[in-house]
């Protein structure tokens, strides 16, 4: 009886490690700032990375804030990424523009991908995301 008692206290242990592991997964918020994208392999760099990323933490939150220069990655006649991007917006990870950026560079909606979604201020979004509890990361190199 002991050995049965020492058996089920071992199995619940391990059962309750495991799904320790996978809720802690579901606990990471990643908010990332991308502001210049004008280099296509700083863009090939970034997006290895969301990829990595992506099969390490699958059940985890990602948004990926552009603005400044970034514009670029996202844009349908100048990004060399898009079915990338496409792939990792089907995963979960929404990427979102700064409408400031869009005014002052001329830019409109249309001619970026229909996969992102837009916020007034880029680095208010991301201050935000950081008051929330996510955590920040320089996308790029």
């Amino acid at each position: 009886m002991k050995n049965i008692t020492i058996l089920f206290v071992l199995m619940f242990s391990l059962f309750s490690i495991g799904t320790f592991a996978q809720k802690r997964q579901d606990k990471h918020k990643l908010v990332f700032q991308f502001t210049n994208a004008n280099d296509t392999i700083q863009q090939k760099a970034f997006t290895n990375q969301l990829n990595n990323l992506t099969a390490h933490w699958p059940k985890a939150k990602y948004e990926v804030v552009v603005y400044n220069m970034g514009l670029e990655y996202l844009m349908l006649t100048k990004s060399k990424h898009i079915a990338a991007i496409k792939a990792l917006h089907a995963k979960g990870v929404r990427f979102v523009v700064c409408e400031n950026t869009m005014k002052s560079r001329k830019i409109t909606k249309e001619q970026l991908m229909s996969e992102v979604e837009f916020v007034p201020a880029g680095i208010a979004e991301v201050v935000e995301k950081q008051e929330q509890g996510w955590s920040y990361i320089k996308g790029g190199f």
